[in-house]
């Protein structure tokens, strides 16, 4: 698994540093060129990857990439953030988010609800707050900002 993915980014990696080779990677009168950034990104990508496909080969067949315990613990993160995401367009960023915190302090820290309500409704309130309010960037609303008047 480790060759087909360390393959895999080299490809990508070597992609980036083409096409940034392609639309100007180097430093011109006024600046970097588009492609500036990019292409050192891609060839550290590459380099990398490289590093990790010798690194893959020289190792024996029998090591495992991620123990079973490791990869529960990336999947109780990964697999609410998923769904997080997912429910964005739904229901909004913020009660998206309410419920997010929640959950992770429900699940993970354990928390009771007198603990759980303020601190979620709190972080979501500050983030409308901070975003909708001071930086003036509409974030993505659901039906309880709509309904609200806040959409």
């Amino acid at each position: 698994m480790e060759i087909a993915v360390s393959i895999a980014l080299l490809a990508l990696g070597l992609i980036v540093v083409g096409d940034s080779w392609r639309i100007g990677a180097s430093w011109a009168e006024d600046g970097p060129q588009a492609g500036y950034f990019p292409f050192y990104i891609g060839l550290i990508i590459c380099i990398t990857s490289l590093i990790n496909l010798i690194k893959a080969f020289k190792t024996t067949a029998g090591e495992s990439f991620v123990s079973t315990k490791a990869l529960g613990l990336v999947l109780t993160v990964l697999l609410p953030t998923i769904v997080y995401v997912g429910l964005i367009q739904w229901l909004g960023i913020y009660v998206a988010s309410t419920l997010f915190i929640a959950a992770f302090m429900w699940r993970l820290g354990g928390y009771g609800i007198a603990m759980i309500a303020p601190i979620s409704i709190g972080v979501s309130l500050l983030f409308f707050v901070m975003f909708e309010m001071w930086f003036t960037v509409p974030l993505p609303k659901g039906p309880l900002e709509a309904m609200l008047g806040l959409a």
